[in-house]
């Protein structure tokens, strides 16, 4: 089995600020559990909410984009696998990892489809509907899919992702690997009823484009509707790096209060009674919605809020485009005990689908098959090599000029 693993990161793990970032921690443990050892880099700050990983024992590295410090780094470290956190990092330090390290595994974790959010966000601001058709145009998805074909396999949170990759742009599917958010334990604890919550709650990460769009829209045409016929209800708003344009929304009298950065989401999520978000573009797997499941809050979202989880009769709570009819839904489920209780249990059947244990012994012998045969799997992925043949041409020479260029 793999001994080493050198994480490339785009920023560093915080787990309490987004999803991706306990993603990241989640992978991590992961390949902890099988004995190897982690080194994690990262070109990007850190700040206060960064994790400080080497109180779990993992080496971290300052990078330095285009320079041969990371070649150094690279042959010191000798790693089995390399997984680049995000398409960004692979096109930065891919062709170092190949050239270098040609026998290294090179996992991409997508996170989510960038391109799919990215265009589905121009779009919106456009006010166009969104069509498959509307990403071939598009520079990031190419570069995302081409960062994909290089990789020897690329991890996918959500199976709507890889539908598009293998249907729409005709990717192999042995280049994907269904690895959804992996929870250690679906059996919630218990928790408060109905009677025991109030208020509804928003969480997300301000800094991801479809989380601050959300609080917008509730600001400015939803929650004001739903005051009016709840003036008891307040909203909570809360998520890592809030704007001043979203720090000026909290008003005490409209009931509507940013609270910003809190360290422990489930303590604020099992005291509320509904989650809300409605959210008008996106990609992947939202994981505010595990993280209300896991504490019996039901929520109202949209369709691409359940993108990837679940069809609209089975998810945990309600589901509406149209932002009248999601503000009637809030308000019922809200006040509707009987609709709140059966959303909570559908919410805990949708858990069990993401019970790390499913997973991960499939996964672990994914990788060792993987690599087993890895040679016979890169020969079979022709469109890869070639684009990894021109990238080692092209991006090779560009960084050697830049390295030249800083030293002067």
């Amino acid at each position: 089995m793999y001994k080493t693993v050198f994480i490339i990161g785009a920023v560093w793990v915080e787990p309490n600020s987004s999803a991706a970032g306990s993603r990241m921690l989640q992978l991590i443990e992961y390949f902890q559990s099988q004995g190897c050892k982690i080194v994690f880099g990262t070109t990007a700050q850190k700040n206060e909410q960064s994790l400080d990983l080497q109180i779990l024992g993992i080496q971290e590295e300052v990078l330095k984009l285009n320079d041969a410090s990371f070649d150094e780094l690279l042959k010191q470290i000798d790693p089995d696998i390399v997984l680049f956190d995000r398409f960004i990092s692979e096109e930065q330090f891919g062709w170092r990892v190949a050239e270098l390290q040609p026998k290294a595994l090179r996992i991409l974790d997508t996170e989510d489809l960038h391109c799919l959010r990215k265009v589905r966000e121009k779009q919106y601001k456009a006010g166009e509907p969104f069509q498959l058709t509307d990403l071939l145009t598009e520079e990031i998805t190419k570069r995302e899919v081409a960062s994909i074909l290089r990789s020897d396999i690329s991890l996918m949170i959500s199976k709507v992702e890889i539908e598009i990759l293998t249907n729409f742009f005709k990717l192999d599917s042995t280049l994907l690997c269904y690895l959804p958010f992996l929870l250690s334990s679906v059996v919630p604890k218990t928790l408060p009823n109905f009677e025991e919550r109030e208020h509804f709650i928003s969480i997300g990460n301000f800094l991801h484009p479809p989380n601050l769009e959300s609080v917008k829209t509730l600001k400015t045409k939803i929650w004001p509707q739903i005051r009016k016929q709840l003036p008891e209800a307040e909203l909570h708003v809360y998520g890592a790096y809030p704007t001043q344009q979203a720090k000026e929304f909290s008003n005490v009298k409209e009931g509507f209060l940013v609270k910003g950065f809190v360290e422990n989401q489930h303590e604020v999520l099992k005291k509320a009674r509904v989650l809300l978000a409605p959210l008008s573009f996106g990609a992947g797997l939202k994981g505010k919605f595990l993280d209300g499941m896991q504490n019996g809050c039901p929520s109202v979202t949209t369709t691409i809020g359940i993108e990837g989880y679940s069809d609209e009769e089975n998810w945990g709570g309600l589901v509406a485009d149209d932002w009248p009819e999601f503000i009637q839904n809030s308000i019922q489920l809200y006040s509707d005990k009987s609709i709140w209780e059966a959303s909570q249990t559908k919410g805990f059947h949708l858990l069990k689908q993401f019970d790390k244990e499913a997973y991960l012994e499939q996964f672990t012998n994914f990788l060792e098959q993987l690599s087993t045969n890895l040679d016979y799997h890169r020969n079979h992925n022709f469109m890869g090599s070639l684009l990894q043949h021109h990238t080692m041409k092209s991006s090779k020479y560009l960084s050697k000029w830049i390295e030249e260029k800083n030293k002067v």
